[in-house]
């Protein structure tokens, strides 16, 4: 699961708000909901109540930190689910739904049968069960709350600004960091390579077994890229598995998380990895295979300028997998990008700052 919906009254606190205004929160209850955010799971709210009445009363309980985009109102808590999903951009699969009310279960199930409906009896159980037990907990899972609400805050100043996108780019402070992953990184780069369709080249998932490897080919770099802003930071968002050769440098993977399209960070890490390639006088060749949802990463290699013509340098590299294409650049120099600032190693050898 990806987010647990909360209704209030009898669920997350004992009794019914309009009739105790001091309901309170049992502390089974309350360490349930923090283990659930120290997993990265996203929790939020769904409740009929009024709304200033209630979030006040989260706010005295210490809790309303922890429910990011909560519904509290009058409606269909079917509606309130789907809104919910609809602005976390999350599948209806990856949403569950606590109540202690039957037909208020059976509403929300009825209406969205994808959602997995829990009754609030079985709250102390959550814990224990698989669809909230991640198999690792990354450093940016911990924090996957306050990213999002970064996210919310960093919205909302879009919609404010009154200019052009590069110069609202400009006042975000954006910092890109591109290093190579350590050990303690690993389970974040093998999870870009399993949630990253959009902005995935080839869709291959490199288990952990498969990149500790990796860290120790000489042959091979293993880079992380993370983002940060004057609101906070996304968290490492993307990866690169390049193999170098005198000739020619193989792109084998590149992903970006879909969350910092709009920062350009496709882009601007291929054309570090170009700048790179063209200090060290080699080609460039990326292995790119095409699906119905990976098309945003085809265009971000077309306009960085790589093409599908045949060139030499290929010719010690080992066949493509079926469906595997194999995308040429003859790299030039690039200039730092305007928007941010880059710090990266020299994958020849000196640190570069821009």
């Amino acid at each position: 699961m990806k987010c647990l919906v909360w209704d209030l009254d009898n669920t997350l606190w004992r009794g019914t708000l309009l009739e105790d205004a001091e309901v309170g929160v049992a502390e089974e209850v309350r360490a349930v909901v923090r283990e659930l955010d120290a997993r990265g799971i996203l929790q939020s709210v769904a409740s009929r109540n009024d709304h200033d009445h209630a979030w006040q009363r989260l706010e005295a309980l210490g809790l309303a930190e922890y429910f990011v985009l909560p519904k509290i109102g009058w409606g269909r808590k079917s509606d309130s689910v789907r809104e919910i999903a609809d602005e976390l951009k999350f599948a209806l699969g990856t949403i569950a739904f606590v109540d202690d009310q039957p037909a208020e279960r059976a509403e929300v199930a009825h209406h969205l049968p994808e959602v997995r409906c829990y009754d609030a009896t079985d709250v102390l159980e959550l814990l224990g069960r698989p669809e909230f037990s991640p198999a690792t907990v990354t450093v940016d899972a911990r924090r996957r709350r306050t990213m999002y609400q970064a996210s919310f805050r960093r919205d909302a100043a879009r919609d404010r600004f009154d200019g052009p996108d590069e110069d609202f780019l400009r006042s975000l402070e954006l910092e890109l960091g591109i290093r190579r992953a350590g050990e303690e990184e690993l389970s974040r780069v093998e999870e870009l390579t399993l949630r990253t369709s959009q902005m995935n080249a080839t869709g291959v998932h490199y288990p952990d077994a498969v990149l500790r490897d990796l860290l120790s080919d000489e042959r091979h770099e293993v880079l992380v890229t993370t983002l940060t802003d004057r609101f906070g930071p996304h968290g490492a968002v993307g990866v690169l598995l390049v193999a170098k050769d005198a000739e020619a440098w193989h792109l084998k993977l590149l992903a970006t998380s879909c969350r910092v399209v709009s920062f350009g960070v496709g882009a601007i890490v291929l054309g570090w990895l170009a700048d790179q390639a063209a200090r060290a006088g080699a080609h460039l060749v990326a292995d790119f295979r095409p699906t119905a949802r990976n098309r945003m990463m085809e265009i971000a290699y077309r306009f960085a300028g790589y093409t599908e013509a045949p060139c030499g340098c290929q010719a010690g590299l080992a066949p493509a997998e079926e469906g595997v294409q194999r995308l040429h650049l003859v790299p030039r120099r690039t200039d730092p990008p305007s928007t941010m600032k880059v710090t990266a190693p020299s994958l020849t050898g000196v640190a570069v700052t821009a």
